[in-house]
């Protein structure tokens, strides 16, 4: 270790003293509270840090200690106000551009909606935020009209109890707000996310410390008109990254971090989706959306739906497929264990959700589905999926009263 009875030429003579000193040895002298050198009277008085340079020290008596060492400045942060916080978010919404606008935010911990996107924040002791206690869940907005609201609700609030969070509303009023918050929004055409969180309260692992819950909802429209249009067929890959627990699979939560891995693995193999196999070695699902397939013998078959989450648009597909049944299109129609080699060799595949709708899929792996073009099937399914997003039963169309 460095110290004063290294220096081969003593105090007295020289005036000066340089020492190399790692961190820890820094550290172990105290040399960031105070310097001091008794036989000589010197004290220490200026500290000056530069990044990647050595530490330097100035003494009344010139004695000087140097350590090379990475550090930066603490005084190059500024400190703002409530106002410079709110204009630097400004900022940086402005800064830079994004597919999608946001056009209206509700949240209970102000207890309105907001227009302004640089307003739409959550506090950072929120258990959604540091822990990941939150659940949420979607709406499509078609034409002033919000599909499957209920259907969605219902999962939501289903997804709240087995998370233990109790909705700071009753579903009633939680479906009120959600409906006003698009009314504010003014948007027709887009989507509706909304969240249910423990709360606000402390950064600890317990939300006994958060003061009740929080709802927020969010109106989110894409800048692209070709979100519900495209039909071309999309190639997705077997997931490497594991899947879910049953228990949390079933439970739209905000714990999404497997399915953004999985989201990553597909986008690195030039892939819209990876497509995740249980523990069974059945097929499951993709990151966000549900899976089926049109056998050869005209059977349209999907997985079931108890170890992964039950997808809405997936479960109103399957009542639509019937239509296909009763035309002669389709032979059947099953929600059932499906294996690897029933998908792979199967004649149409697709991807079916509220953000794709019904999208066909063309190769898996390495492997072409069918003759590798979107298969009839899978067109059929979207179109009846669309009508019904215009025309269908006032059970899956809630009216938007814009003002």
């Amino acid at each position: 270790m460095a110290s004063l009875t290294a220096a081969l030429t003593p105090i007295s003579e020289t005036g000066c003293i340089n020492l190399k000193l790692d961190a820890r040895q820094l550290n172990s002298i105290g040399f960031l509270k105070n310097l001091a050198f008794s036989n000589t009277g010197s004290s220490y008085h200026e500290l000056k840090t530069r990044k990647y340079s050595n530490f330097a020290t100035k003494c009344s008596s010139g004695v000087h200690v140097s350590h090379g060492v990475e550090s930066t400045s603490v005084y190059d942060v500024p400190l703002l106000s409530c106002e410079q916080a709110i204009e630097r978010l400004k900022s940086v919404r402005q800064s830079y551009e994004s597919k999608y606008q946001y056009l209206a935010m509700y949240s209970s911990i102000f207890g309105g909606i907001t227009t302004d996107p640089s307003a739409m924040v959550i506090p950072l002791d929120d258990h959604m935020v540091h822990r990941g206690h939150g659940v949420f869940d979607t709406a499509a907005i078609s034409n002033g009209y919000l599909y499957e609201l209920d259907q969605h609700l219902d999962r939501f609030l289903g997804s709240a109890a087995m998370a233990n969070i109790k909705p700071p509303f009753d579903r009633e009023r939680i479906r009120t707000i959600l409906i006003q918050t698009v009314s504010a929004s003014k948007c027709r055409n887009g989507s509706l996310r909304y969240w249910l969180s423990a709360g606000i309260g402390d950064f600890q692992l317990s939300p006994a410390g958060c003061h009740g819950s929080s709802l927020y909802a969010v109106v989110i429209q894409s800048k692209s008109t070709s979100s519900f249009t495209t039909q071309n067929g999309g190639k997705v890959i077997t997931s490497s990254i594991p899947i879910k627990p049953p228990q949390f699979a079933i439970m739209k939560s905000v714990n999404y971090l497997p399915n953004v891995l999985s989201m990553i693995e597909a986008e690195e193999s030039d892939a819209c989706a990876a497509i995740w196999l249980d523990e069974d070695g059945y097929i499951a699902e993709g990151p966000n959306m549900n899976v089926a397939f049109v056998t050869k013998e005209k059977e349209l078959l999907m997985p079931k739906f108890d170890k992964i989450l039950s997808g809405c648009t997936a479960k109103r597909v399957v009542v639509l497929a019937e239509e296909l049944v009763k035309e002669g299109k389709l032979q059947r129609v099953s929600v059932r264990d499906v294996t690897i080699e029933e998908g792979k060799n199967a004649e149409e595949m697709m991807l079916i959700g509220s953000g794709v709708l019904v999208r066909p899929i063309i190769q898996w792996d390495n492997e072409l589905i069918g003759n590798g073009e979107a298969g009839v099937i899978t067109c059929s399914l979207r179109d009846l999926l669309l009508e019904d997003m215009q025309t269908g039963p006032e059970s899956v169309r809630v009216i938007v009263p814009y003002v």
